[in-house]
């Protein structure tokens, strides 16, 4: 006869291993608590130094941990430079000639692997940057979630096609959100990170000239706003001449982008047709984070970390990369 102890074993064991397979694969605040506990504060320090000499740092910062996400999860490949096998993410289109920072995520890393060295992802490191440089320029802090590992691997043509881009319509943009687990919310409150830094003029000329063939400026471009942002791109003028995303408080993490994009003065047109866009449901949500910085700040912390935790690699997969730029 079987006995119950018999039976109980192997569902106990089932148990164990489904248990921690997920407590494996969870990310977070405490992970490093006991091998690199400063490591908050060393990232922190790092880009306070940067910001000295550059204020757009901590957007640059943010949208790499950005631009790192929405391909194949918070794994760190966009920091890998090309190989002979590798084809770099920082050569697709989203990136080139516009992602930027990379030399103080090194300027970290170095950093922290003075004080723990082979402990900290890189992938983590642009979690972590991406936290400090929001609170830094006056929006919320959080506690990070952290435990991820740095991918092997890049995959160009993925950057190519799932970051989403300004020129795209809402719906696509969406889309793209929904493909990686995050809704309209998460949407528009991780748009709000355009409330500092800054973006090329070759971002925008289509909107002050010929919009979607027109031979006209966007419509729904406030006029008197155009009339500057024309001033600062020339038709065939410097296509790498910089604007500020909020024209308001370029250098602040607040709400005034939300209020920009109710004027007609979202810079982008990805920024403006949140709010331009006919019977959407981002509409609402414009004008409640407008109406309230704390209802923006607590639904844009809340969309950082659902962003940092898709699909990052945990437990034994990928690795702890040295140096972020080059496998192990």
């Amino acid at each position: 006869m079987v006995s119950f102890h018999s039976l109980l074993a192997p569902i106990t064991t089932l148990f164990l291993a489904i248990l921690f397979n997920v407590s494996n694969a969870q990310l977070n605040a405490t992970f490093y608590s006991t091998t690199c506990p400063n490591v908050s504060s060393i990232v922190q320090t790092v880009i306070q130094q940067a910001l000295q000499s550059d204020p757009r740092i901590g957007a640059s910062l943010i949208r790499l941990h950005f631009h790192d996400c929405f391909v194949d999860g918070c794994d760190g490949s966009i920091l890998l430079d090309n190989n002979g096998t590798l084809r770099s993410e920082k050569d697709a289109a989203p990136n080139t000639n516009s992602a930027r920072g990379f030399d103080v995520v090194d300027n970290i890393k170095t950093a922290v692997e003075n004080s723990c060295p082979g402990v900290v992802s890189c992938a983590d490191i642009l979690a972590l940057a991406a936290e400090s440089a929001v609170s830094l320029a006056g929006g919320p802090s959080w506690n990070v979630l952290l435990g991820r590992r740095d991918s092997r691997t890049a995959n160009q043509a993925g950057a190519n096609t799932s970051i989403p881009s300004p020129f795209e319509s809402l719906s696509n943009i969406t889309a793209k959100f929904s493909a990686v687990g995050l809704n309209i919310t998460d949407l528009v409150a991780l748009s709000g990170a355009h409330t500092f830094g800054r973006a090329q003029c070759r971002f925008i000329t289509n909107r002050l000239y010929n919009f979607s063939g027109t031979g006209n400026p966007d419509p729904t471009l406030n006029t008197t706003y155009l009339a500057t942002l024309r001033q600062n791109c020339p038709q065939n003028g410097n296509g790498s001449t910089l604007n500020n995303l909020d024209f308001t408080t370029p250098n602040t993490f607040d709400n005034n982008y939300f209020s920009n994009l109710q004027n007609n003065e979202g810079l982008l047109q990805s920024d403006q047709e949140l709010f331009s866009t006919s019977g959407a449901a981002t509409i609402s949500i414009v004008n409640t984070f407008s109406s309230s910085q704390t209802t923006f700040f607590q639904n844009f912390v809340q969309s950082m970390i659902n962003m940092g935790n898709i699909s990052p690699l945990t437990g034994t997969n990928g690795e702890i990369r040295l140096d972020c730029k080059k496998v192990n």
